[in-house]
């Protein structure tokens, strides 16, 4: 399986990697989304989900979760983690995934908030000290330690064109390497 990963903070643009590897008929597998499935099963907050989930089975649980719904693909082409968050969870799946990378996309504090705030998914806030409160439980989690280790940080703070040109370019590098 050629499977890489994506992080950055809340509003970062992240679904937009998402986007373009679904142009080249990969597959998304969305953290995110596997504990909003959760949340929703315990029928709490998928914020709240995130810490509990952690502190019942540990920082590797939805690393593992994960991991089993990839091993369930029949795609051996292109298969996108998106949301990691931890450390942890990247050793697990470079302990799972033969050259798994990490690709971070950064993107600054104010624009973040504008994003998420238009978004207005569930687990998003406009206010900004929820904002903030967000981003120190990311940070908590130890994403900033996963930004620094990336095999590649993009830059988030251009316009669209500019921003998709460099996702493309570091596809085209991935998919490279496994060919």
């Amino acid at each position: 399986m050629n499977v890489f990963g994506v992080s950055g903070l809340p509003g970062s643009g992240k679904s937009f990697v998402s986007e373009l590897t679904l142009k080249r008929n990969g597959v998304i597998v969305s953290m995110g989304d596997i504990v909003r499935e959760e949340a929703k099963k315990r029928g709490e907050d998928s914020q709240k989900t995130a810490t509990s989930l952690r502190e019942e089975f540990g920082q590797y649980i939805v690393a593992e979760l994960t991991i089993e719904k990839i091993k369930k693909i029949d795609n051996n082409e292109l298969i996108l983690v998106e949301g990691i968050r931890s450390p942890y969870e990247v050793k697990l799946f470079k302990e799972n995934f033969k050259d798994f990378k990490i690709l971070s996309i950064f993107t600054n504090r104010d624009t973040r908030f504008k994003r998420l705030q238009m978004r207005n998914r569930e687990d998003d806030s406009t206010y900004y000290e929820n904002f903030l409160i967000r981003d120190k439980r990311e940070l908590d989690f130890g994403i900033g330690n996963v930004i620094a280790e990336s095999d590649e940080i993009i830059i988030n703070n251009e316009n669209l064109e500019e921003y998709e040109k460099k996702i493309n370019e570091f596809l085209d590098e991935v998919i490279s390497l496994w060919v």
